[in-house]
């Protein structure tokens, strides 16, 4: 009787326990069948975050745009009432930048009387775009200067939470995550009220935690593709300007009986501030000349065509070089940028008296060859002279006049701007005056083209093009 009675009583317990175990297998299986529905649903709601955060990005757009971006798809994908976006200002500063619905602002608020008409959430939203926080103020200055979230569960009863008199204000839960990207606190992401009316959850605090990593990430992102877009539009303004400034250089100059000319112009960037120019006077009359504008880039193409369109013009009204140039300084001085100045060597070539008339604007000094005579030598051409736009149209006609020398056959005059001279080797060693000199020497037997190669194909053996360069102009002129 016994035997049977403890086989039953333990057949009876074994299968309590087997049923037992079975029900919390079969919870255990649903708690994690539900975690992983849980997570599913949040990876496929920061992956529908993502994908709505990078089309703006692919826009381009500004990163006020993409905060609106960022608080409007954070509302519908937590199913939130109202968010926004606290950015933080380069002084620590938090600044409310977008909201989306009627987010509680973090200070109390007082509407005035003429505001009292302004619908409500016009009202609040303007409050919290001008709405700044000192840098450790509130929750939202928490979460910044700690860059960890902050969980409010339970808003009412929460000493933190701002109370608003007006009840469309009141809140029961909210969530506030810091935009963190490469240990660098971008803002604050502050989430309010779930729409069904319970406070968020542990996982709603985890997920809007993974939305505003990701939403650092897309601002980051956003910042290097609208860097990206500038340069790409800014490459696009230098190519133009460069194809404009190809416009004023004289490439190909014209058989001139009694004369060689060549040119090289080279510049440190896309656009440059040199430039050169060469005009026929008359059957026996030629202009040349070599300048320098200071600076470099845009700003100092512009100046250039400037100079340039206003030189064309005075050249040819049979005036002397000095002349020429007090009319161009007037021009320019009154127009030019206190930080900028010209310099400039202007050359009237008299192939008929085989004269030089030159006049020097602060330039570099051209260097004549004289190979008309039995032994070579290089004379520099000076002469005196302020830059042009740097003193006062009186002060400057006082300083600059014309010089005259003799150009006879077989000399070689050669103009060129600092970048010759003033291009460096590793060594910091400049190639100066004294190497020009001894280039023009040694080759004084060829022609302007060949000359000017071989100075070139030397200048780049002792300063690598890989170096920082100025711009650099070669002008010669031979006559045969």
């Amino acid at each position: 009787m016994y035997p049977v009675f403890w086989f039953f009583s333990g057949l009876v317990m074994g299968l309590c326990l087997l049923a037992l175990a079975r029900r919390r297998w079969y919870k255990n299986r649903k708690e994690l069948q539900d975690q992983k529905n849980q997570l599913t649903q949040e990876k496929k709601i920061a992956v529908e975050f993502m994908h709505n955060l990078a089309e703006a990005i692919g826009e381009g757009v500004e990163r006020k745009v993409l905060y609106q971006r960022i608080v409007h798809t954070a509302v519908i994908t937590t199913g939130a009432m109202s968010a926004c976006i606290y950015e933080k200002l380069p002084n620590g500063r938090l600044k409310g930048v977008a909201v989306e619905g009627l987010f509680p602002p973090q200070r109390s608020i007082k509407a005035s009387s003429n505001e009292k008409s302004t619908p409500r959430a016009r009202f609040i939203e303007k409050v919290l775009n001008s709405e700044i926080l000192e840098s450790e103020e509130g929750i939202v200055g928490q979460v910044a200067k700690t860059g960890k979230p902050v969980f409010v569960p339970n808003a009412i009863e929460d000493p933190r939470i701002i109370k608003h008199e007006d009840a469309s204000l009141s809140v029961r839960s909210m969530v506030f995550s810091p935009l963190v990207h490469d240990d660098l606190t971008l803002g604050v992401l502050a989430v309010a009220n779930p729409s069904n009316g319970l406070p968020f959850s542990e996982t709603d605090f985890s997920m809007i935690n993974s939305l505003g990593e990701q939403a650092a990430l897309a601002i980051k992102n956003s910042d290097a593709m609208n860097l990206r877009f500038e340069k790409t539009r800014l490459d696009a303004d230098l190519r133009l300007a460069h194809d404009v400034q190809e416009l004023f250089l004289t490439r190909v100059f014209p058989p001139i009986k009694g004369l060689e000319i060549d040119a090289r112009y080279i510049p440190s960037a896309q656009v440059g501030g040199d430039f050169y120019d060469f005009y026929k006077l008359s059957a026996h009359k030629y202009c040349l000349c070599v300048a320098d504008v200071s600076g470099k880039g845009v700003p100092a193409s512009l100046l250039m065509a400037l100079c340039q369109t206003h030189l064309k013009h005075l050249v040819h009204k049979n005036r002397s070089p000095s002349e020429v140039l007090v009319l161009l300084n007037e021009e320019l001085f009154p127009r030019i940028r206190k930080d900028m100045f010209i310099t400039l060597f202007l050359a009237v070539l008299d192939i008929r008296s085989d004269k030089i008339t030159y006049s020097r604007a602060g330039h570099e000094p051209a260097m004549l060859v004289k190979g008309s005579t039995e032994k070579n030598s290089v004379t520099e051409l000076r002469g005196d002279g302020m830059a042009l736009g740097m003193v006062e149209p009186a002060l400057f006609s006082e300083l600059i006049k014309d010089e005259v020398t003799d150009f006879s056959v077989g000399d070689l005059l050669c103009l060129f701007t600092d970048g010759v001279t003033e291009a460096t080797n590793q060594e910091k060693e400049e190639f100066g005056l004294a190497r020009l000199k001894d280039e023009l020497l040694q080759n004084t037997g060829h022609t302007a083209q060949s000359l000017n190669q071989k100075i070139i194909r030397n200048l780049n053996k002792f300063s690598l093009q890989s170096l920082d360069r100025d711009d650099l102009t070669l002008l010669s002129v031979k006559r045969v």
